[in-house]
């Protein structure tokens, strides 16, 4: 029985993916999304512990064991779960042989894959610890068969391509009669060529001849116009598809919860834009050969057929033999490509941290270190490029050697056929244009087989977005209250399940409406999530929010921050002018706004020393800005939105002492009748809240105004106590 092999969408999804394999090769099918949340799926990967906590959910009994090669081969069941180069999890399903044993790999990013000893050791055995890997084992319970889950469900696909094709069923009919009028002239060529040597030829006819030459002239003409208006029908087509496609998928990206996005790499999410332009590549190029090809065969194999079986079975074996030779190494050459894709990401990212990382560099006097990682890097890369010739080229002599044994023989028995006069001088020439137009559909079946399932991986990957859960799945209340109270009742929020550490415990907290609440407390306390809790952008794990006594998720997530003015310490600056970035809610800036917004961010003399004033544009791709004037652009466009509840996660930690002041006393006044809620450090930022919450280890310790605080001498005397002495 071969070992299911599920292929990894996302460079994460390993862990998930060595489940599915797992549960398939017991006789159930998992949905992988499903284990993808189960194992609770960051940016960073999964962890061993969230893998195996999933795989009891579904039904294992499972054991991480530190253990050796010997005691992998002689004492623990397979198939397991292995660390895999430190980086990576793949699942070990069999070892076969006892001198020289084999260690049969189900890898997610590669395939089954064969190790001999050596290279599993290289990439099994932890690096500072030269005998002992690690290793998850599981062994399948009464449960795994007898409880059912919503993973074991298949999921309903709600996005499919053909919806996108349907609206454009003419074109795709007017592609069809281009390719039948295609093939219709295909079909007469050869009959043509044939006529010059049996008519023209034979009887010395040089108007017949010339006719002949006209005529193929005329269809040759009329090949290339029928080519050129089929191209402009499925360019036209398959760009309006795959704009349809795009736009669909960047509407359903806004849709989705923010957690989705802080448990994907944007490489990941950049490689679904990719994908899009694989599908229409793929119905571009690979259908549309592939559907000429088809024709094509069945044009010139019904022409073979009526000069002689014998060379259409001929044709058909040796294409067969092509195809299966060429076959043969497509495992080998999807590795390499897998192994330089790797590479090339490590030997990219050498070069950019060489090139962007240049002041470090000559600062710590490590030019020639760095210099050696990359390198490193490109003779690695160099060495799979030399692996990879060497199959292409085994590849390809053994396929022109088929290819050219095929043509010979069939070109003998058509010489042959001449000479017993089966065959006419004519029909030989006309099958020795066939062959050479016959060479390319051959090739193009390969090139499908190869690019629909890479298509196919696309689509799945896209699939896999379209059928996520949008942030508001059914119509939410958008009538947010005009003076909300927010209230915190025993909230406890996990990142990672159940299981996971609890970043908030038990948090109860009233937040009057047009009061101000500042949260203090150390790095990691939790302040940042208790942010975002109240923001929407998550549920807590237990427990629950309220607006006016009524639960926050009654309420439309988008209204809700609609009514939210917010400085998040990982605050986005757009590459756009300064204006734009900051009346990014409104698509007509309101300029008596925006001026007061500037003056309450104190950045009306720096905009005066900008040529281009507010137009000036600024970001990733404009000009560059200190981490102060971005603070500030980010308070103005706080202060420009005009909300009635304001979210300030350390926003002006990066400002000097000057501009703080100046800017906290307009705020002060901005302030009035509105709900503010600060994360901060510094005690200037702080003392003058209305009530002052510390956190520690994830619960409220301490609360009260400033001078209560400092008269208790507590936690939140502490911080201030230090932060002084440091100040001093």
């Amino acid at each position: 029985m071969k070992f299911p092999f599920y292929k990894q969408y996302d460079s994460t999804d390993c862990g998930p993916a060595c489940l599915k394999s797992i549960a398939e090769y017991y006789g159930k099918s998992i949905d992988l999304q499903y284990l993808r949340e189960a194992c609770y799926t960051g940016k960073d990967g999964v962890s061993l512990l969230n893998i195996s906590n999933a795989a009891q959910n579904i039904g294992f009994k499972t054991q991480m064991v530190k253990t050796g090669i010997d005691e992998l081969k002689k004492t623990f069941a397979l198939p397991c779960i292995l660390h895999w180069r430190k980086n990576h999890f793949v699942v070990l399903y069999n070892i076969s042989g006892s001198s020289k044993p084999k260690f049969h790999i189900c890898d997610p990013a590669q395939g089954l894959v064969i190790c001999n000893e050596d290279d599993f050791f290289k990439s099994w055995i932890c690096e500072y610890d030269s005998s002992h890997g690690i290793a998850l084992l599981l062994k399948k319970t009464d449960k795994f068969h007898n409880r059912k889950h919503e993973g074991c469900e298949k999921s309903t696909n709600k996005y499919s391509l053909f919806d996108y094709i349907l609206p454009y069923r003419k074109y795709f009919y007017q592609i069809i009669l281009g390719i039948t009028l295609a093939c219709l002239f295909n079909f007469i060529l050869p009959y043509l060529a044939q006529s010059i040597v049996d008519n023209g030829i034979k009887n010395q006819d040089i108007n017949f001849i010339i006719a002949v030459l006209i005529a193929q002239v005329m269809i040759s003409l009329g090949q290339v116009i029928n080519s050129l208006i089929t191209n402009w029908i499925l360019l036209h087509m398959t760009a309006r598809i795959s704009i349809s496609l795009i736009s669909d998928f960047l509407n359903k990206l806004t849709r989705l919860p923010i957690a989705f996005f802080d448990s994907k790499k944007t490489g990941d999410l950049l490689q679904r834009i990719n994908d899009h332009q694989r599908i229409q590549d793929f119905l571009t190029g690979s259908m549309l050969s592939l559907i000429m090809a088809i024709f094509t065969l069945i044009i010139y194999g019904i022409v073979m057929f009526k000069y002689d079986i014998k060379i259409l079975i001929i044709f058909i074996v040796g294409s067969i033999l092509y195809i299966t030779w060429i076959q043969l190494f497509m495992k080998r050459r999807k590795r390499l490509d897998y192994m330089r894709f790797q590479e090339a990401s490590v030997n990219q990212n050498s070069l950019l941290q060489l090139i962007n990382g240049m002041q470090e560099i000559k600062l710590n006097g490590c030019e020639k270190r760095k210099r050696w990682e990359w390198e490193k890097s490109q003779a690695k890369l160099y060495a799979i490029s030399i692996r990879g010739l060497s199959i292409t080229q085994i590849q390809e002599i053994g396929g022109t050697f088929i290819e050219q044994t095929k043509n010979i023989l069939i070109s003998f028995i058509a010489a042959k056929a001449v000479i017993d006069s089966h065959m006419t001088l004519g029909m030989m020439m006309a099958l020795q244009y066939i062959l050479g137009q016959l060479n390319a559909p051959i090739k193009q079946f390969i090139t499908f087989a190869e690019t629909g399932q890479d298509a196919k991986l696309s689509m799945d990957r896209l699939v896999e977005i379209h059928n996520k859960q949008d942030e508001e799945p059914v119509q939410k209340n958008n009538d947010i209250p005009c003076n909300p109270t927010i209230t915190l009742k025993d909230v406890t929020f996990q990142y990672e399940g159940l299981h996971s550490e609890k970043v908030l415990n038990k948090v109860s907290l009233d937040i009057p409406y047009a009061k101000t609440l500042a949260i203090v407390g150390m790095s990691g306390s939790g302040k940042t999530t208790l942010l975002k809790l109240i923001l929407g952008f998550y549920e807590p794990t237990d427990g629950g929010i309220f607006v006016n006594n009524r639960p926050l998720s009654e309420y439309s997530g988008k209204a809700w921050r609609m009514n939210c003015g917010v400085v998040m310490q990982e605050g986005y600056i757009f590459s756009d002018t300064i204006i734009n970035n900051i009346t990014i809610c409104d698509s007509t800036p309101d300029l008596q706004k925006f001026k007061k917004a500037i003056d309450v961010a104190n950045l009306t003399d720096f905009l005066e020393t900008l040529p281009l004033g507010y137009d000036t544009i600024i970001g990733h791709d404009g000009h560059g800005l200190s981490a102060g004037q971005k603070q500030r652009i980010l308070i103005a466009r706080a202060v420009y939105k005009d909300p009635p509840i304001l979210i300030f996660d350390e926003a002006t930690n990066a400002l000097d002492t000057n501009n703080e002041k100046e800017i906290m006393s307009k705020l002060t006044d901005f302030f009035q009748g509105k709900t503010v809620i600060i994360v901060a450090h510094r005690m200037s930022t702080v003392k003058n809240a209305d009530n002052i919450v510390v956190l520690n280890k994830s619960k409220i310790i301490e609360q009260g105004p400033h001078e209560q605080l400092i008269t208790q001498k507590g936690d939140y005397f502490n911080l201030i106590k230090n932060q002084l002495e440091i100040s001093i």
